[in-house]
């Protein structure tokens, strides 16, 4: 009997541990797919303008197909959770809220592959049809594609006609991860309003972002000191102060002429 119990004990934490470390995993995986899918619309967002190039596209191209390697693990790794049936309530709730996010950056992602294809499509390099726009955007991407592809340098090696080439494939990788979104659905029902946040929204936000085990870099986020956001504070006031003494001067001097005015006349 004591050996018994001891056996069920054993199962009980071998279960938990794998529980714990299905759950990193999955987190970790997600947090890869979710810096890379940022990456690629910081990447998009440069297409068109002053700033595309033939790296560029290239750097798009490679960045997308990491993306969706990402995602076909996410969804590998998700969908065998969710059909497991010996999983605990909790867990299971877990995995709902990782799927509800794994589907919205799926998403984000269709959105910005559909829009790469409508700017690519008016902006061709080679033989270009009309002028590169003015943005205000400088210096090169190579630094963002790097991060996304966990590289330290950028390999170049596309043809010249990547520009047009890379259109075709474009195409046929969104349609591809269109048909990805619905099995996803055919074969995980969840649904995303009965899923409850385990955090404020833009929580995030508020703390400092971790890479964890991800094997993406961090797009850090830059906290401002409080001592410099007070002296601007300070500034500010003076500046007003400065106003509103200038206006009153104004005021002052353009009454004094409409007096002399009238008295003149």
């Amino acid at each position: 009997a004591a050996n018994h119990r001891t056996g069920f004990y054993n199962d009980g934490v071998k279960h938990c541990a794998s529980s714990v470390m299905g759950k990193d995993e999955c987190k970790t995986m997600l947090d890869a797919l979710n810096k890379v899918t940022a990456c690629y619309r910081h990447l998009v967002i440069a297409l068109g303008s002053t700033s595309d190039s033939q790296n560029l596209r290239e750097e798009l191209k490679k960045t997308r197909k990491k993306a969706q390697e990402l995602a076909a693990a996410n969804r590998t790794k998700l969908t065998a959770l969710l059909k497991d049936k010996t999983i605990s309530k909790d867990d299971r709730a877990e995995y709902e809220r990782l799927w509800v996010l794994f589907s919205s950056s799926m998403e984000l992602l269709e959105v910005d592959m559909k829009r790469s294809l409508e700017i690519g499509q008016d902006f061709p390099l080679k033989v270009p049809t009309r002028h590169l726009i003015q943005t205000g955007m400088t210096g090169s991407t190579t630094t963002v594609a790097a991060r996304a592809m966990s590289v330290q340098n950028m390999k170049y090696e596309a043809d010249g006609n990547i520009d047009t080439a890379d259109l075709k494939d474009l195409q046929a990788e969104i349609s591809q991860v269109g048909q990805m979104m619905e099995e996803m659905e055919m074969k995980v029902q969840v649904a995303p309003w009965a899923v409850e946040a385990r955090q404020e929204a833009g929580a995030e936000l508020k703390s400092n972002m971790s890479v964890g085990n991800s094997s993406v870099g961090v797009i850090s986020i830059c906290e401002e000191d409080p001592k410099d956001d007070e002296g601007g504070e300070r500034e500010a006031s003076f500046a007003s102060f400065c106003a509103v003494i200038v206006f009153f001067v104004i005021v002052m001097v353009a009454a004094v002429l409409g007096y002399l005015v009238i008295n003149m006349s």
